[in-house]
């Protein structure tokens, strides 16, 4: 028996306290999925110390890996408070049998770091994950940057520091810095403070009941006739919806898919009746995940 149908709570925290689990993330070591991995488990009450973070290129193999058993659990990033939907991830979850056990929030704090004794007069170039130069603009324009994308904000400080630039900045994590022996020149250089980005923990097999505060994630699609979508939506009155977004089905073309996060569980009967009307009136309907929200911010 798994730790995950473990029925009883005492028993449950025993035996995922006996092991260590191994967390997929995407990007390298001090990136933001990765400070997501390390916190995969807070809710469970899992300590970092019994969690394994493990890297890979893309959302697709951080969803293989752990569709295979190659990882317990993965992070992918959902949305972010700026930039909006991740739509990769937001298509990964209606393709995978996967599910939402979790949430992370991770507050996005960047960092302008360089080789050990670099000045920042000496900066010509900045590097970084395209998203997080766009989050920087006003630092870029302040000391007259050459903006330079990477595949990640980690690898940015990663490859710096392997490729030795002394005219070269990175934009990513303080722990990134830590990792990879670069100086942070400034601090917290992103535009906006309110800079945030969540995180959808996934499992093969469904979470254990809780009577922490819930959230229940469903994607759905519906016939394309006057007024349809609008009657099923309407079986979610009364619920407090903390996101919808429609997103065109990968097979089928001016198609869409809608999906909805409802606070709440999906054992509630509020919403196990509201998910039932759906269900009845939607062609296609899949629940994602009902599982603990995230309560605090990490990062």
């Amino acid at each position: 028996m798994t730790p995950e149908q473990t029925q009883d709570p005492a028993q449950a925290t025993t035996l995922l306290t006996a092991k260590r689990f191994t967390v997929a993330f995407q990007g390298n070591p001090g990136s933001y999925g990765e400070i997501a991995a390390l916190h995969a488990l807070t809710s469970a009450g899992i300590a970092h110390s019994d969690l394994t973070p493990r890297g890979y290129p893309t959302f697709h193999e951080v969803a293989r890996a752990v569709e295979t058993g190659e990882a317990d659990y993965g992070t992918l990033p959902v949305e972010n408070s700026l930039m909006g939907a991740i739509h990769q991830t937001t298509d990964l979850l209606s393709e995978t049998d996967l599910h939402v056990v979790g949430e992370v929030v991770v507050r996005v704090s960047h960092c302008l770091m360089a080789l050990p004794g670099v000045k920042l007069e000496d900066v010509r170039r900045v590097v970084s994950q395209q998203p997080a130069l766009d989050q920087c603009t006003g630092l870029i324009r302040k000391y007259s940057l050459q903006p330079v994308a990477w595949h990640d904000t980690a690898g940015s400080a990663k490859d710096l520091a392997a490729r030795g630039a002394r005219d070269e900045a990175a934009i990513a994590s303080a722990r990134a810095a830590e990792l990879y022996g670069l100086e942070i020149l400034e601090r917290e250089v992103e535009d906006e403070p309110f800079n945030f980005t969540r995180f959808m923990v996934l499992a093969r097999q469904e979470p254990a009941p809780s009577s922490a505060p819930h959230k229940t994630s469903l994607v759905f699609a519906v016939r394309h006739t006057p007024g349809f979508l609008v009657e099923t939506l309407a079986e979610l009155r009364g619920l407090n919806l903390s996101r919808i977004e429609s997103r065109p089905r990968r097979d089928r073309a001016w198609s869409y898919l809608i999906y909805v996060d409802i606070e709440g569980p999906a054992q509630d009967p509020q919403v196990a009746q509201a998910l039932a009307g759906v269900l009845r009136k939607a062609s296609y309907a899949k629940i994602i995940g009902s599982y603990p929200r995230a309560m605090e911010t990490v990062g």
